[in-house]
C-alpha cells in the first residue's frame, strides 16, 4: 500500500523530533502550552509506530513537606520502626501477649513504647507542620498570568510551563522565565539574586530585541506563539542555552535572557515573561543539591553499643535457659510440689524460658534512650538560640540551630572548612592607598577634606593629603591619567532615581574603584550605547567606547578602547600584576619600583591592581576591529576566540601605578582563629579567590604567621594553594613524589596525551586514589592550609576527602550560595547572614551573623553538648544495667524460671518517671567549667575530639559498674532476708517485701549516683533528685493500698507491701547498707582519679595557665585584587542596556550620589 506523502512528511518530523528529544531538549510554546500538549498527545496516538521520547513537564507547585492527614500515622510509625530498638520492642510486644512465654504484663511494654513513639511523632508533627505553612505560603502567592487573552491573577501553584506572566517591581520571581519585555528601555530588567547565587548587588537582564519592539501591549503577548528549544532543567546557574522559533526566524537565547526563580525584581516597574521551567525544575531547585542525613559520631557508637548489648543480652537468655533445661532435668521434674500437669520436656521448657527472659531482660535494652537524647537536643539547641552572646545587634540577627541532631559534635570538630569572602572579611572595599609612578600615597593623620569637590562622597575618607594637592594642582599627568582610568574602565552602570545617581557594580572592588575616582574629581556620570560621559575636574568629557574587554577568571584583567574627543584612540587596562607585567612594553617606565609597592601592599593584606594604556593606531584598531567582529559572531569556541583576539591588542602596556583595597576583616577574625587553632582545630581556607589574595587575607587574620614556612603546592593534581608548614612537611612532600614516580614507572608508559591536561590526569582508579591519600596525607600534617581558585564543586571534594581517608569530624562555614555544597558536604554546616543572600543558612545546621561566634559555637556550647551527653549515656548505660541484671542474679534462686525480681509497675515506670528527670537535667545544664573559663582555655576541648568520654572503654566501665551494683542491690538484701524477725515476731522475709527493699535501694542508690556525677548544682536537679525519690515512695504507697487493689485485682496485687515492709527499722538499715556499700568505691575511685589522675577540667578550676603571646614579623607578599564575577561588558556593547537619557538636564548631584554597594563606607 501506498503511502501518501504527508504521512512521511508526519513520520519524518515525528523522527526529527525523537532525534532532539534524544539529546534532553526541551520544547516549550507561548500562550497555548496545554493545548499543544494535548495535540502532540493526540499525535502520539494517531502515530504509534513512532516512539516520541519527551520529558513530562512538572507543575510550579513545590512540595517539602513529609506527610498529609492521611499519611502521617502509617508514614511516621514506619519510620520509626526503622530503629532497631522500636521494632525489638513492639516484638518483645507480640510476644509478651503468648501466655506460655509472658513473663510480664503487656503494659509493661506498651506503656514506654507508646509513650516514645508519641514524642517522637508530636515532635515530627510540629516540624512537618511549618513545612506544610512554608510550602502553603510560597505555592499561594499570587502572580498575573496571561489568560484568555488578558492578565488574571493566579496563584504561583496554577502556573505552567509556555504561561506569559507579568511580573512588577518587588515582585519574587515565580519560575524560570525568559525576559520578553519590561516598561525600562530596550527591556532592560534589574534583578536581585541574594537569594540565588548570594550577591547583593543587582544584575542586568534584558529581552531580545524583536521581543522588546512587538510584545510591549498586553494583545501583542497574547498573540505570541513562538517556540522555545532549550536544554532540559539542570543545576547550571550560570549557563542557559536555547532558540526562539517564531515568525520564520530563529534567536539565540542564554542566560542575560533569563530571570530565575529565587530572583526579585528591583527599579523596574514592569516585566513580562515566559515560563520555562516551573517548580522543581527550576534551577534554584535543582542546585539545592541532595539533602545528606548526617550523623554524629557518638550516635553510630551508641547503635553498635545497643547492638552490643542485644549480643549479650542473647547470650545471658541462652545461658540462663540452658540452665532451666538443666534444673528441670535434675530438680523440676522431681519436684512433686512443682507439677504443673503440662508433658514438655527440658528442652522445650529451656526454649520457653528463653524468650521469657527475652522479655524480662528487655530492659538492657534502653527503650527510652533515643526519646531522651532527643529531648536534650532540643534543649541544647535552645540554649544556642538564646545565646545572647551569640546575637548581632547590628542587624538584629540571633544564633540559630537549625538542627537538633548534631549539637555534641560540635564538641568533635577536627578540621573548619571555611569561605573567605564574606566569612572572613566583611566583603566591603575600600579604596586605601595607591603608587602613581614618581608618587607614593600613604595614610598620615587625619582625613583630607573633599569639600572642593562637589560630587565627593561624604562617606569616602583618605588621609594623604599630598595626592589630592597633586590632583587639585593639575601639573602630574600621570596622576590625572591614573584617575582617569578609574572613572573610564570599568562595567560599573549607572541609573538616575530622583536626584541621586545609584552606581551598581559587578564587584565591590570596582565599586570601590569608581568611587575613589569619583572623590579625587573624576566623576562617571553615564554612559550610553557607545559613550562614557565623566566629570574630569568639574569638566564634563564624554568618549567614544570602540570596545570593551570585560574580564574572567583566566584572563585576570580587562580592558576598554576609547576614541578621545581629539581623536585619539587609547587603551585601559586593569589587572593583576601576574598578568599586567607579562604584557608591559620594554619601554614601560618604573616597573621595579611599582613591583616594590605591590610587595609593600601586599604584606599590608591589601588587595593590589595595576593600571596600564596603550595607545593605538587608527589603521592597528581597524584590522584588530574586524578579527574581534569575527570572533563575537563565532558559533562554536566563542570565548576561546575571543581570548585570542584581546590577547592581541593587550600587548606593549604603558605602567601608570597600582590601587591598594581593603577587604576588612570580621571583628575578631584573628582571635577566633588563634582560639580555634590552640583547641588543636585545624583550620583550612577554600576560596575562589586568587593565590595571593587568600594568602594575604591568611596572614591578616593570622592563620598563617611569618613563624611558618609556606609551600605552594602547584605540583598536587588538585592545582590548589597548599601552605604547608615545618621542614618535616616538606621532606613529607618530597617523599611522597618520589613514591608516585616510581609508582608510575611500575605502572609502565603512559599513552600519549591528545591535550597538556591529559598528560595530568591519573591512568586508573588506583591511581587517582593514590593521589588523593598523598595530597590529604600531606595536607593535614600542616598548621593550615588554603585551597584557592576552587569551585564550589570542589571545596566539597575537599572536605569529602577529609572525611574518607582521615575519618575526621569536619565543620564548614561559609555566607554564599557557592559554599551550599561545602556545607552540605560537612559533618557540621555553618552558614554566615551577611552580606551574600541566604541560600548558605537555608542549607546550613547552624547559623549566625559572625566568624567570631564560631569560637563560642565550639568551645563553649559544643564542649558542654559533647559533655553533658556522654555523661548522660554513660549513666543511662549504668542505671539500665544495674536495674536488669539483678533479674539475672534471681534466676540463680528460682529454678531459672524467668521469674521478676520486681513489682511489674516498678518494671514499667523505673525509666519514665523514677530514674529520668535527674539524668535529663545533667544531660541539659551540666557543665564541669564555666563558658569563660572554656573560652579561656582551649585546651578543654582536646578530650571531645579524641572521644575520650564515650567509648567502648566507658561502655564495658558503665556496664562493669551496672553488675557491681546490681550484686549488690540482690545479694544484701537477700542476705539481710535469709535469716531475719521483725519486730512483730514475724519474718518478712517474702518475694514481694524482698521486691520493695530491692527497688528502693536501687531508686536511692542510681539517684545519689546522679548527684555524684553532677558538675554543675543548680535549684533544679537537686530538686530533680528529691522529686524522683519522693515519686517512687508516693507511686510505689499508692499501687500497695487496698483501695487500688478492690478496683483492679489482678493488676494490683502487692497489697500492703510496703507499708508492712518499710515500717521495719531493720530493712531501712538494710536499704542503707546496700546503698552506702554501692557508692563508696565510686566516692574513692573518683577522690583518686581527682587527686592522682586529674583531668585537664580538674586543672582548670583551681589553676590558671599563662597563655603564650607570640609576636609576628613583616614578610613580602605579592598580591592582586580584582572583580571575581564576569562584568557587564556583554550588556553594554550590546546597546541595549542603556537607559534613554532624559531631554531635561542632568540635576546637580551634589550630596547625593549614592553607590550600592556601599563600597568606601568602613
Amino acid at each position: 500500500m501506498p503511502i501518501g506523502t504527508g504521512v512521511d512528511t508526519h513520520v519524518f518530523c515525528r523522527i526529527i523530533c525523537l532525534l532532539l528529544s534524544t539529546l534532553w531538549l526541551r520544547f516549550v510554546y507561548a500562550n497555548d502550552q496545554r493545548e499543544r500538549e494535548r495535540e502532540r498527545e493526540r499525535e502520539r496516538e494517531r502515530l504509534e509506530c513512532v516512539e516520541f521520547h519527551s520529558l513530562p513537564f512538572l507543575g510550579n507547585g513545590i512540595k517539602t513537606y513529609k506527610y498529609n492527614a492521611l499519611t502521617f500515622i502509617p508514614l511516621n510509625l514506619f519510620e520509626q520502626f526503622k530503629r532497631v530498638a522500636n521494632l525489638y520492642f513492639l516484638a518483645l510486644l507480640i510476644l509478651q501477649i503468648i501466655p506460655e512465654i509472658s513473663t510480664l504484663p503487656w503494659y509493661t511494654t506498651l506503656v514506654p513504647l507508646v509513650l516514645v513513639l508519641g514524642i517522637t511523632a508530636i515532635k515530627d508533627l510540629v516540624d512537618d507542620l511549618a513545612r506544610h505553612r512554608m510550602d502553603k505560603e510560597i505555592n499561594n502567592r499570587k502572580c498575573d498570568v496571561l489568560l484568555d487573552g488578558r492578565f488574571q491573577e493566579s496563584k504561583w501553584m496554577s502556573i505552567h510551563v509556555g504561561d506569559v506572566v507579568r511580573l512588577k517591581k518587588n515582585d519574587h520571581i515565580p519560575a524560570d522565565i525568559l525576559l520578553l519585555s519590561s516598561s525600562n528601555p530596550n527591556s532592560l530588567c534589574y534583578v536581585e539574586t541574594a537569594e540565588l547565587d548570594g550577591e547583593t548587588n543587582l544584575k542586568f537582564k534584558m529581552g531580545l530585541k524583536v521581543t522588546d519592539e512587538r510584545l510591549q501591549e498586553e494583545h501583542q503577548l497574547a498573540q505570541f506563539d513562538a517556540m522555545i528549544v532549550c536544554e532540559e532543567p539542570n543545576n547550571r546557574l550560570d549557563k542557559f542555552t536555547g532558540t526562539m522559533r517564531w515568525r520564520k526566524d530563529r534567536f539565540p537565547l542564554d542566560l542575560d535572557n533569563m530571570i530565575l526563580r529565587g530572583c526579585r525584581i528591583r527599579n523596574t516597574d514592569v516585566c513580562h515573561g515566559l515560563v520555562i521551567f516551573a517548580g522543581a525544575d527550576t534551577k534554584i531547585m535543582r542546585n539545592g543539591g541532595k539533602t545528606r542525613f548526617k550523623r554524629t559520631k557518638i550516635d553510630e557508637l551508641m547503635n553498635y553499643m545497643v547492638y552490643s548489648i542485644f549480643v549479650i543480652l542473647i547470650l545471658l537468655c541462652a545461658g540462663l535457659a540452658i540452665g532451666n533445661s538443666f534444673w528441670y532435668e535434675e530438680v523440676g521434674s522431681r519436684a512433686w510440689y512443682l507439677k504443673d500437669g503440662k508433658d514438655q520436656t527440658a528442652s522445650y521448657r529451656g526454649f520457653l524460658s528463653f524468650w521469657g527472659y527475652i522479655i524480662v531482660l528487655n530492659t538492657m535494652v534502653p527503650i527510652s534512650l533515643y526519646v531522651s537524647v532527643e529531648v536534650i537536643r532540643l534543649g541544647q539547641s535552645k540554649f544556642i538560640n538564646w545565646d545572647l552572646q551569640m546575637y548581632y545587634q547590628e542587624k538584629d540577627t540571633p544564633a540559630k540551630a537549625r538542627t537538633t541532631t548534631l549539637n555534641e559534635q560540635l564538641g568533635q570538630i577536627e578540621y573548619i572548612f571555611s569561605d573567605k569572602t564574606g566569612t572572613l572579611t566583611q566583603n566591603i572595599m575600600a579604596f586605601k592607598k595607591c603608587y602613581l609612578l614618581d608618587v607614593h600615597s600613604g595614610p598620615l593623620h587625619c582625613p583630607v577634606d573633599f569639600s572642593w569637590n562637589k560630587y565627593a562622597d561624604s562617606k569616602f575618607e583618605y588621609l594623604d593629603h599630598s595626592l589630592v594637592a597633586c590632583i587639585r594642582s593639575k601639573k602630574d599627568k600621570d596622576a590625572m591619567e591614573f584617575f582617569k582610568l578609574l572613572s573610564l574602565c570599568h562595567t560599573v552602570m549607572v541609573e538616575q532615581n530622583e536626584d541621586e545617581l545609584v552606581y551598581q557594580a559587578a564587584s565591590p572592588d570596582e565599586g570601590a574603584l569608581v568611587t575613589a575616582a569619583r572623590n579625587f574629581g573624576f566623576v562617571f556620570l553615564s554612559r550610553t550605547q557607545d559613550t562614557i560621559t565623566i566629570s574630569e575636574m568639574d569638566q564634563e568629557m564624554t568618549y567614544e567606547v570602540l570596545a570593551l574587554l570585560d574580564f574572567n577568571s583566566d584572563r585576570k584583567r580587562m580592558s576598554i578602547i576609547l576614541r578621545f574627543p581629539d581623536g585619539r584612540i587609547r587603551l585601559y587596562c586593569k589587572g593583576a600584576d601576574t598578568v599586567i607585567y607579562e604584557r608591559l612594553s620594554p619601554n614601560s617606565r618604573h616597573k621595579e619600583v611599582t613591583q616594590t609597592a605591590l610587595d609593600i601592599f601586599a604584606n599590608q593584606t591589601l588587595r593590589t591592581l595595576c593600571l596600564c594604556y596603550k595607545d593605538i593606531s587608527k589603521q592597528e584598531f581597524d584590522a584588530w576591529a574586524k578579527k574581534h567582529k569575527a570572533a563575537s559572531v563565532a558559533m562554536s569556541n566563542r570565548e576561546a576566540a575571543l581570548d585570542g583576539v584581546y590577547e592581541q591588542i593587550e600587548s606593549n602596556l604603558m605602567m601608570i601605578g597600582a590601587t591598594a583595597i581593603e577587604d576588612k576583616l570580621q571583628d575578631g577574625v584573628p582571635e577566633t582563629i588563634a582560639k580555634l587553632a590552640k583547641a588543636d582545630i585545624k583550620i583550612w581556607v577554600l576560596t575562589g579567590d586568587k593565590k595571593e589574595t587568600a594568602e594575604n587575607i591568611g596572614y591578616s587574620c593570622e592563620l598563617l604567621t611569618d613563624n611558618m614556612q609556606i609551600h605552594y603546592g602547584e605540583d598536587i593534581k588538585l592545582n590548589r594553594h597548599v601552605c604547608v608548614f615545618s621542614p618535616q612537611n616538606e621532606i613529607l612532600y618530597e617523599k611522597k613524589k618520589k613514591r608516585r614516580r616510581l609508582r608510575l614507572k611500575r605502572l609502565g608508559r603512559r599513552p600519549v596525551p591528545a591535550t597538556p591536561q591529559d598528560a595530568t590526569q591519573p591512568i586508573d582508579d588506583w591511581e587517582k586514589e593514590s593521589r588523593q591519600v598523598d595530597f590529604v596525607n600531606m595536607a593535614c600534617e600542616c598548621e593550615a592550609v588554603i585551597c584557592c581558585r576552587v569551585t564550589p564543586k570542589q571545596k566539597a571534594n575537599v572536605v569529602s576527602l577529609v572525611k574518607k581517608y582521615k575519618k575526621a569530624v569536619t565543620l564548614s562555614i561559609g555566607d554564599g550560595a557557592n559554599d551550599v555544597n561545602m556545607i552540605k558536604t560537612a559533618d557540621i554546616g555553618v552558614g554566615i547572614s551577611g552580606q551574600e543572600g541566604m541560600q548558605a543558612v537555608m542549607s546550613s545546621d547552624y547559623a549566625f551573623a559572625q566568624f567570631r561566634y564560631l569560637e563560642r559555637l565550639l568551645l563553649v556550647h559544643g564542649r558542654w553538648s559533647y559533655i553533658r551527653m556522654c555523661k548522660f549515656l554513660r549513666y543511662f548505660f549504668f542505671k539500665n544495667f544495674a536495674f536488669t541484671l539483678v533479674h539475672f542474679w534471681y534466676s540463680f534462686f528460682n529454678g531459672f524460671s524467668a521469674q521478676v525480681a520486681y513489682e511489674d509497675w516498678f518494671i514499667t515506670l523505673y525509666n519514665v518517671m523514677y530514674s529520668s528527670l535527674p539524668v535529663l537535667l545533667v544531660g541539659l545544664l551540666d557543665q564541669d567549667v564555666n563558658d569563660k573559663l572554656s573560652r579561656k582555655f582551649p585546651k578543654l576541648y582536646l578530650p571531645g575530639q579524641q572521644g575520650a568520654l564515650f567509648n567502648y572503654k566507658n561502655f564495658f566501665i558503665s556496664l562493669f559498674h551496672g553488675i557491681f551494683t546490681s550484686l549488690v542491690v540482690f545479694f544484701i538484701p537477700y542476705g539481710a532476708f535469709l535469716q531475719t524477725m521483725g519486730q512483730d515476731g514475724e519474718a518478712p522475709s517474702d518475694y514481694q517485701s524482698l521486691a520493695v527493699v530491692m527497688a528502693s535501694s536501687l531508686i536511692f542508690t542510681v539517684n545519689l549516683q546522679i548527684s555524684l556525677e553532677t558538675s554543675y548544682w543548680t535549684f533544679v536537679n537537686c530538686f530533680a533528685v528529691l522529686c524522683s525519690i519522693a515519686i517512687y515512695f508516693g507511686i510505689m504507697f499508692d499501687i500497695h493500698s487496698a483501695g487500688i487493689h478492690v478496683i483492679f485485682p489482678s493488676t494490683f496485687t502487692f497489697t500492703g507491701v510496703a507499708p508492712n515492709a518499710l515500717r521495719q527499722p531493720y530493712l531501712w538499715l538494710t536499704i542503707i547498707l546496700t546503698v552506702g556499700i554501692s557508692l563508696l568505691p565510686v566516692i574513692f575511685i573518683k577522690f583518686l582519679c581527682k587527686t592522682i589522675w586529674p583531668s585537664v577540667g580538674d586543672n582548670v578550676r583551681p589553676n590558671q595557665w599563662n597563655l603564650g603571646v607570640f609576636e609576628m614579623e613583616l614578610s613580602r607578599r605579592s598580591a592582586y585584587a580584582f572583580s571575581h564575577s564576569r562584568g557587564y561588558a556583554d550588556l553594554i556593547a550590546s546597546g541595549r542596556s542603556i537607559r534613554r537619557r532624559p531631554a531635561a538636564a542632568r540635576p546637580d548631584p551634589r550630596d547625593s550620589i549614592t553607590e550600592v554597594p556601599q563600597a568606601g563606607n568602613i
